[in-house]
């Protein structure tokens, strides 16, 4: 049982501002992953960095937030939740206030390293410090507003920093975030109550270790692949440094006693096929946040405040559709509506293929909305999935293994697509008359960025309309490749989940973000 001052009496008052603070928290993590994708152009016009450290900025973000989740729930159950989430929004918070004052690009990718792990920390103690302030009904609607800020975030994290860029600058991104974050910090240091789990156990480091290394090699190989070569020696030497961690990983989980990781919960067919669920809305939505600007300001030369307000029609089905698809999930099978969900964005996808770069802004708002759609149906409904597949006393691990996934799984996917089309763009690239290939593969991850004006200084007897042809070719490739996995992870999920009775009860009116055990 947790030691949550159960004697003391729950003040609503003091309870709204528990959730005031974790709510202000959720809201600084997308803000934190769309904000600076929009900022890229702008970095890198400052900061002159090369494709590779300007593709960390996003990277550095989700590997360290994806990669420390389960090791901040642990230390949180065993230190305590209030104490883990004001040293996670202060390192957060403090993360972001240099960012703002960032010099060069190397400690800009530092600090954004250090920001993924202060969320990492801020949401598994806020979370679980939530759950311990509601119960029953007060504690499902709590949840729905942290879902809600996490839309908010989603939605319009992009827009917001679209004007703060056009108005004073990419830095005002960081010190936005930065405000927000010690306001949540200093909410909870006056109301949150302190609460652990007395029965919690050491945090099972060799498997955090080698899991995080892993995670680290594999995108740090895929990110300079295109670069150096897939068949390079330091693509080979990541890529299998990643492999034989991986490998250690799952030795050190089977052998543990209390792994960080149960491997057993892989035998369930309908486990697994929510692992795949957690991770397809990556390649489908995830990307885009970060793909869609760089073509917006870099190719199609809008600013960044129309890009951002671009951005909203992927973005704002968020705020609705979740909602309604857990009412929906009273009468239809989850299974069926999450399927039916990543088809639609598969649609989408292939929508979006169609439109080459150069074209009328309102042709666009049709394949993002569908996008947007698409992936709304099952956001709504994921959680509650992620613990409704496995026994009542392990749902505390699966909820974790859930985000775990989907967060890591994201860093992962941006990883993998980032790298594709890296490689499509010098394939593209090559086709282009008086283009050699050592040229392309110089000019591609520039290219690949929206780095439009950079690519043409390395090629120019290219011109700009050379470019973004070939930047289009490459960008319509990778999306049927996005929706190709898109559409097979629908097929999947819908055979996997082959349990709608069970998870339809517990999915019906599942929040968008984490309930802990």
């Amino acid at each position: 049982m947790d030691t949550n001052h159960l004697a003391e009496a729950a003040s609503p008052r003091r309870r709204a501002l528990v959730l005031a603070a974790v709510c202000l928290a959720a809201l600084c993590m997308p803000l934190s992953f769309t904000g600076p994708a929009i900022a890229i152009p702008a970095i890198a016009g400052e900061l002159h960095a090369s494709p590779l450290a300007l593709a960390w900025i996003t990277n550095a973000f989700m590997l360290s937030f994806g990669g420390c989740l389960m090791v901040a729930g642990a230390l949180a159950d065993r230190y305590g939740r209030k104490r883990v989430f004001v040293l996670g929004m202060s390192v957060f918070s403090a993360a972001a206030l240099a960012l703002a004052a960032a010099p060069g690009i190397l400690l800009l990718d530092l600090l954004r390293a250090a920001q993924g792990l202060g969320c990492a920390m801020a949401l598994s103690s806020g979370l679980a410090a939530l759950a311990q302030e509601f119960d029953g009904p007060a504690r499902a609607r709590a949840f729905s507003l942290i879902g809600t800020a996490f839309g908010v975030g989603l939605a319009f994290g992009p827009f917001l920093a679209g004007v703060l860029i056009a108005r004073t600058g990419w830095r005002a991104i960081f010190l936005v975030a930065a405000g927000a974050g010690l306001i949540a910090l200093l909410a909870a240091a006056r109301a949150m109550r302190e609460s652990r789990n007395p029965q919690a156990q050491g945090v099972d480091w060799p498997g955090a270790l080698t899991f995080t290394g892993a995670l680290s090699l594999f995108t740090y190989g895929l990110l300079q692949a295109p670069d150096s070569g897939w068949g390079s020696a330091a693509s080979l030497g990541l890529l299998g440094g990643a492999a034989v961690l991986l490998a250690a990983f799952i030795r050190v989980e089977r052998r543990a006693a209390r792994p960080m990781l149960d491997l057993s919960l892989f035998r369930l067919p309908a486990f697994a096929g929510v692992q795949l669920l957690a991770a397809a809305p990556a390649f489908s939505f995830v990307v885009l946040l970060v793909l869609l600007p760089a073509r917006f300001i870099g190719i199609e030369g809008y600013s960044a405040f129309d890009a951002g307000r671009m951005m909203i029609a992927l973005s704002a089905p968020m705020l609705v559709l979740p909602v309604l698809a857990g009412m929906a999930a009273q009468r239809i099978a989850p299974a069926h509506i999450c399927a039916s969900g990543l088809l639609l964005a598969a649609g989408g996808l292939l929508w979006l293929s169609a439109c080459a770069p150069g074209q009328a802004p309102a042709t666009l708002l049709g394949p993002l909305l569908l996008i947007g759609c698409g992936i709304s149906l099952p956001w709504g409904l994921m959680d509650g999935l992620a613990i409704s597949v496995v026994p009542v006393e392990r749902a505390g691990m699966a909820a974790g293994i859930f985000n775990t996934t989907r967060v890591a799984g994201e860093g992962l996917a941006l990883a993998i697509v980032s790298a594709l089309l890296g490689t499509l763009t010098a394939a593209a690239l090559a086709t282009v008359p008086g283009i050699v290939p050592h040229q392309a593969a110089l000019a591609a991850p520039f290219l690949a960025l929206g780095e439009l004006r950079h690519a043409g200084q390395l090629l120019p007897q290219a011109g700009a309309a050379d470019l973004a042809q070939a930047y289009g070719t490459a960008f319509r490739h990778l999306l049927y490749v996005l929706a190709s996995i898109t559409t097979t992870s629908a097929l999947l999920i819908l055979a996997f989940l082959r349990h709608p009775a069970d998870a339809a009860a517990s999915t019906a009116a599942a929040p968008a973000c984490k309930v802990p055990n």
